[in-house]
């Protein structure tokens, strides 16, 4: 086992992961320095290349954080890029209905398992050469529910063999269902969610805002170019005010 995401998981522990929306393989080392259990590469809302994606994989292979990719949709081909290029987690988005993320497990994973097919990539300089036989083992799948529709069908999705966890992705229900966040009308909605998760004996992710809500386990902060105004603010502050010494 060398996905230390799953590992944690496995344990009972919470995971963090920061979310990267950028190319630049300097940015990506930042973050996965700052203690990140893993790193999000954003390609949903991203025009990022798959090459791009593997650049930054590799340029943090010798950093004990571990690279996850939100593919754009559940596709044999963009699983099989986000895999072949080492990702250890698929996040796949806009999960309505579970025939979606049962696709993205038969993509991720290889026979007898799934359809994944034998092809080229970095994996085994990442992973090692016995990765053919452990990567099924490793690599982790995470339904995201957007909608009342994926709402509606959370017990379903939820039980699909193979998802490891399931994410309330707060902002774009609240988007879709028109109830604020906070809302008795979204909470609602969340705690569904929730309770089918755990039923299910999967782990629950959301908003790292949600890190001391009861159940919750695998969080997505901001953007790193959104990480990165703040923590030079937070500099500033400590300069400007200092903490006094009396």
């Amino acid at each position: 086992m060398y996905n230390t995401v799953k590992e944690k998981l496995a344990r009972g522990e919470k995971v963090i992961g920061g979310t990267i929306d950028t190319p630049d393989p300097k940015i990506y080392r930042a973050m996965a320095k700052a203690g990140l259990d893993f790193l999000w590469i954003e390609m949903q809302h991203s025009p990022m290349t798959y090459q791009e994606a593997a650049n930054l994989i590799w340029a943090g292979h010798d950093l004990p954080v571990v690279p996850f990719i939100r593919v754009p949709d559940a596709t044999e081909g963009d699983i099989q890029k986000a895999t072949d290029i080492g990702a250890l987690g698929i996040i796949v988005p806009m999960v309505d209905e579970p025939g979606k993320v049962e696709n993205a497990v038969r993509f991720a994973k290889y026979p007898p398992l799934g359809v994944r097919s034998h092809g080229g990539g970095q994996y085994r300089d990442l992973w090692g050469n016995d990765y053919r036989g452990t990567a099924n083992d490793n690599i982790m799948v995470v339904a995201q529910i957007e909608s009342p529709t994926g709402v509606e069908n959370v017990d379903r999705i939820a039980a699909v063999r193979g998802v490891d966890v399931v994410f309330t992705a707060a902002n774009d229900l609240s988007s879709f269902s028109g109830h604020p966040q906070g809302s008795p009308g979204h909470e609602a909605l969340v705690e569904k969610i929730k309770e089918a998760t755990l039923r299910a004996g999967k782990k629950l992710g959301g908003p790292v805002d949600w890190l001391n809500r009861e159940g919750y386990s695998f969080f997505q902060t901001l953007s790193a170019t959104s990480m990165i105004p703040r923590g030079v603010k937070d500099l500033l502050n400590s300069l400007q005010n200092p903490p006094s010494t009396s």
